[in-house]
């Protein structure tokens, strides 16, 4: 296995609109809160905002997700890109707006491009030779983690160095580019021939909701970011440790997450997807359940790294896993609805962790997550036996092996060495 398949100048380009159209997404929480914290409430007022705009996210991606039209994806995403650069533009433009207001463009900020990133991830597996599908989400992995890594010393820098309206109107204007990025990029990507049937609609929804283990895992592999994020703060205060530490303690989880991506896209791994999954959430929830209890920093910061090397791995066996029983004209609204699920997973287990601070300890309510994480991993991982055993009961067809031509060849062989059965 090897990156050499990914390498290529389309590939080049999807990067750049990639970034264009994530960085947006990892810069505006923060930016909404340094936004409005001069005003009267500001930092409830910060967090409200940043609600209505995750709230944006786990309604538009569903939504517009299955609408979109494979062969002509284009149009529909530049949409989606452009309404998201309309709602930051009215944020960093009107930021002493009434409250109401500026909720409604956070939410449109939000909802208008929710589409894009499983509209981007299907484009990029359609870039690649299909054998090359596990390398390219190990590809985009990284680049998500090194967004992920840079935005909030950016939006810090910006909003406090210079303007607080800066970061929004920074990030309009990158969503903007891409949407003008997506004109040098194909316009869709291939789909099998129930593209275009009336009822349509009605049997997308059926061909997803039958995947929704998968989503379940999903919600369930963020839920611990979401604990790592949120409660440190708090832990380090339990520990007397200084809050300062918890930005580089999170930069460390990070990078090793981009370098779990990396190593996962280096080679095939033994196992079904569904069993790997299993493992590294295991993992992952030993790692975040040790920062819980572990008094030091430099110990800590061993547990976070652990817990991120695995859950690069953790996330991309669940794209992997959406490939493997989503057939093609599904699979960006698979990818969307996957993006809503791990966000409402986020958003889940971060209410859980400020509620229960109130009441425990910081370590009890990191505990208390990792809890919640485990038992939706155990549902999900029940929920796809239970549904590969109905599927050979049944005698069905793999869908994706339903792809036809040189491309859909590709792809069963790729699925076949990515499996290692």
């Amino acid at each position: 296995m090897s990156y050499r398949d990914v390498v290529s100048r389309r590939v080049l380009t999807w990067a750049l609109v990639a970034v264009g159209a994530r960085m947006p997404v990892a810069m505006a929480p923060l930016a909404l809160v340094f936004l409005v914290r001069e005003r009267p409430g500001g930092y409830t007022l910060g967090a409200a905002l940043a609600a209505a705009y995750v709230i944006g996210e786990i309604v538009g991606a569903p939504v517009l997700g299955m609408r979109l039209d494979p062969r002509r994806a284009r149009p529909q995403l530049a949409a989606g890109l452009v309404a998201g650069a309309l709602g930051f533009t009215g944020l960093g433009a009107f930021p002493g707006a009434p409250a109401p207001i500026l909720a409604a463009f956070a939410f449109l900020a939000g909802a208008g491009p929710a589409a894009a990133p499983g509209g981007l991830r299907t484009l990029l597996t359609s870039l690649v030779p299909g054998h090359a599908a596990a390398q390219a989400l190990s590809a985009e992995s990284m680049l998500t983690f090194g967004v992920w890594a840079v935005s909030p010393a950016a939006v810090t820098g910006l909003a406090l160095g210079v303007d607080p309206r800066l970061p929004l109107l920074l990030e309009a204007a990158l969503m903007a580019s891409s949407a003008g990025g997506l004109w040098f990029l194909p316009a869709g990507w291939a789909a099998d021939e129930e593209d275009g049937q009336d009822g349509q609609d009605v049997s997308k929804l059926r061909v997803l909701a039958r995947a929704w283990p998968v989503y379940v895992t999903g919600a369930a592999s963020l839920s611990l970011l979401a604990l790592a994020e949120l409660v440190l703060p708090a832990l380090l205060e339990q520990r007397g440790i200084g809050v300062g530490w918890a930005g580089p303690l999170l930069t460390v989880m990070s990078v090793a997450s981009a370098v779990g991506a990396f190593v996962y896209g280096l080679r095939s791994w033994p196992g079904r997807l569904r069993t790997r999954s299993a493992v590294l959430m295991a993992g992952m929830s030993a790692a975040v359940t040790l920062v819980a209890l572990i008094p030091a920093a430099p110990g800590m910061a061993v547990a976070l790294a652990m817990a991120g090397l695995l859950q690069s791995g953790a996330m991309l066996t669940r794209n992997l896993s959406l490939r493997e029983v989503l057939p093609p004209h599904a699979l960006a609204a698979g990818y969307s609805v996957m993006y809503a699920a791990v966000g409402a997973g986020y958003a889940a287990t971060g209410s859980l962790a400020g509620a229960l601070l109130r009441l425990a300890a910081p370590s009890t309510a990191i505990l208390a997550g990792v809890a919640l994480t485990l038992l939706l991993a155990s549902a999900g991982w029940w929920g796809e036996i239970r549904a590969g055993r109905s599927a050979r009961g049944a005698g069905a067809a793999v869908p994706l092996d339903a792809a036809t031509g040189p491309e859909g060849a590709a792809v069963r062989g790729g699925r076949d060495a990515e499996r290692r059965l």
